[in-house]
């Protein structure tokens, strides 16, 4: 009832004084000499309709509009951010751009799955070491900074901080049944001690034959079983694939690190987790989970956090942590999946310094509206506080936030997905490495232009 009244109290606030808070926000400084002589400017994404403005806007859509009008009336231009494909095609519309450019002002917003092939053909310009934008700053997402840095050049860039992704939810009346206090895991994962050997003892304590029967009807857990072993890699220390000192990418999935990571997670799977039973479809465990007799689910966030979630209609009640640690590890991770805006390497420097500040400025923060807590919404809905404030909050730093290399050669199923992690139940990590690698190499050898 505190927290609520406090919400109800901030908002009534906020809607007393916006208008006044966002007359007195100050935009950014005037840099003197960009000028676009009129030209317009195209923020091509894969999933905007139409950029037209509404009739009826509110006080803050309003406010963007103000904020961008005086864009493009300082700098002498006109932006439009609009869908050039979609998803999967925005890619094919970048390549075929760089091509045969046509001398429009642009750049494109990517999913990460497709960022490799155009990358390793030279088709991005760099922002790092650009006069007018400082990508040290908290505008930019350090983690997508770092995942599209290659030999010291960065060739995309996202804004804000992350959605998490993986994420392992716990049925509290389950946990409570089998005399296990919820509230720990969340001490646990305060205090750094949330590790594999301590969820590993809660598993014991939940996996349960309430008929003697020979069969379980209690679990430990359900869930992507994959998310569980990319995971549990990178909570390890380890990895896929990685740079070495010269910048060429190598296949990193043969480590001590990752190799210990598979054998664990293969064996908790196999050990706790409910699976897919013969008649079941692949995402048999969303069903499962709701029906509230597993004890743990490993999942993402946008499964339980998010409006209209799959778990919106569940009955029991969940909490959620990070996945623990593992004995090589250092923090908890997720795995970051981004979209990234790159610029096309078909101008000149000085255009590329324009743009990239040009876009800094359209994809900031509106003046006047930059509440940090913003990002909570109506998170508190779904779940307890310890959820929304401990863990997606510390999930959504660049501390927390692992990438995965894989990408710049293909997407996770085609790569880590496919002949791997999807038959680690029937072979052995060590197996699937050795019979994967020239594969994995030979992609590698592509991507360095070998």
């Amino acid at each position: 009832m505190k927290k609520l009244l406090a919400m109800l109290l901030a908002a009534l606030m906020l809607l007393a004084c916006v208008s006044a808070f966002a007359e007195d926000a100050e935009y950014p400084e005037v840099v003197e000499g960009i000028d676009f002589g009129g030209a317009t400017i195209y923020v091509y994404d894969y999933w905007t309709a139409s950029d037209d403005r509404k009739a009826e806007p509110t006080e803050e859509e309003q406010a963007q509009y103000d904020y961008r009008d005086w864009i493009m009336e300082t700098y002498n231009c006109e932006i439009h951010q609009i869908a050039k494909g979609d998803w999967g095609s925005n890619v094919t519309e970048l390549t075929n751009f760089c091509t045969a450019p046509d001398g429009t002002l642009c750049l494109y917003i990517l999913p990460p799955d497709f960022v490799g092939t155009p990358m390793a053909n030279d088709l991005f310009a760099t922002w790092n070491d650009r006069d007018l934008i400082d990508l040290s700053d908290e505008q930019w997402n350090a983690g997508d900074v770092d995942f599209m840095t290659v030999a010291g050049n960065v060739y995309g860039v996202a804004t804000g901080k992350s959605e998490p992704r993986q994420c392992l939810y716990f049925n509290k009346r389950v946990l409570e049944e089998a005399g296990i206090d919820w509230e720990t895991i969340y001490d646990m994962q305060e205090e750094g001690t949330w590790t594999w050997d301590a969820f590993e003892d809660m598993l014991k304590q939940i996996n349960k034959d309430t008929d003697n029967d020979g069969t379980l009807d209690i679990y430990g857990m359900t869930g992507s079983n994959v998310d569980m072993y990319r995971i549990a890699v990178f909570n390890n220390g380890g990895s896929f694939f990685g740079f070495d000192d010269e910048g060429n990418l190598i296949v990193t999935a043969g480590s001590d690190e990752t190799m210990e990571a598979l054998a664990w997670a293969k064996d908790i799977w196999n050990t706790y987790g409910y699976q897919q039973p013969e008649d079941g479809s692949w995402d048999y465990y969303k069903d499962a989970w709701k029906q509230g007799f597993c004890g743990f689910y490993m999942y993402q966030t946008y499964g339980g956090f998010n409006d209209n979630s799959e778990m919106s209609d569940m009955e029991d009640d969940w909490g959620c942590v990070a996945f623990p640690v593992g004995p090589k590890g250092d923090t908890y991770y997720h795995i970051i999946s981004d979209n990234i805006t790159v610029i096309p390497n078909v101008y000149d420097d000085d255009t590329v310094n324009k743009l990239a500040y040009i876009y800094q400025l359209w994809s900031a923060t509106t003046p006047g509206y930059d509440d940090e807590d913003a990002w909570i919404g109506n998170k508190y809905n779904f779940t307890d506080d310890r959820a929304v404030d401990e863990t997606y909050a510390m999930l959504r730093e660049s501390d927390h936030s692992a990438s995965d290399a894989c990408l710049y050669i293909g997407s996770i199923n085609d790569v880590e997905g496919q002949d791997y992690l999807w038959n680690l139940g029937g072979s052995t990590p060590a197996e699937l490495y050795e019979a994967k690698l020239p594969v994995w190499q030979a992609l590698c050898d592509t991507f360095n232009g070998k």
